[in-house]
């Protein structure tokens, strides 16, 4: 396959160094003579809500650098229910389980309009194997997989329904930079949480009556003072 000129490549370096999110992605750290070794085009690319990435099983060829928006992972269960494993938002990488060699492990579906860019697999690999400056970004995303999980395990799926709501809220309040977040809707908060979609109906529908969590048309914003009490 053809390579792309240094060119062609550092000019998307340049757009990389313009974007805000800059030190989150996986391209951080390269410099200009990482570029050479590309030799396919990363691609920015822009998916609605309910848009899948990829599907569970599907040989992998890209994995995607979320830049805005939020993606969930998506486990299917026998009796035709779902399960949320896990979110992807801002610098996070969808498809990480793909540079083991493995098929895609999750669904991947956008939970909010998202633009992500799309790396080939073949690029991370001949970039991190001749090149210094993407293994520890490498490194810190695997880093970032085993702490959600953990997460994941250890707040977000213990304690009374209530207790893990206010834990999620606080979650994604706390990963963005001005505590403004998207809110899921209640059926995908219950598969997160393992709550039904009634529970999670019940339990917001409190908290905003309460004012523990306020909603303004795409943001929500939390009491978080209220909402750690509960989660004592």
């Amino acid at each position: 396959m053809k390579a792309i000129t240094i060119n062609q490549a550092w000019n998307g370096a340049e757009k990389c160094d313009q974007c805000p999110i800059r030190h989150l992605v996986l391209f951080a750290d390269l410099q200009q003579e990482d570029f050479s070794q590309l030799h396919q085009p990363i691609n920015d690319m822009d998916f609605r809500a309910g848009s899948a990435l990829y599907q569970e099983n599907e040989s992998a060829q890209f994995v995607y650098t979320i830049r805005s928006g939020m993606v969930k992972l998506i486990r299917y269960l026998p009796n035709g229910s779902y399960r949320i494993v896990r979110l992807l938002q801002l610098g996070d990488l969808a498809g990480i389980e793909a540079l083991n060699g493995s098929k895609y492990q999750h669904h991947a579906v956008i939970l909010q309009h998202a633009s992500v860019c799309r790396i080939p697999i073949e690029d991370i690999e001949r970039l991190n194997f001749n090149s210094p400056h993407l293994y520890k970004q490498l490194t810190a995303r695997w880093q970032k997989v085993q702490q959600d999980a953990d997460i994941w395990l250890a707040e977000l799926t213990v304690g009374n329904s209530k207790k893990r709501v206010a834990s999620l809220l606080m979650y994604l309040a706390n990963s963005t930079a001005n505590q403004s977040f998207f809110l899921p809707s209640r059926e995908d908060i219950g598969a997160i949480l393992a709550i039904t979609t009634e529970t999670a109906s019940r339990i917001i529908a409190e908290f905003k009556r309460l004012g523990y969590l306020k909603t303004e048309q795409q943001n929500a914003f939390i009491n978080q003072a209220a909402l750690e009490k509960i989660n004592q």
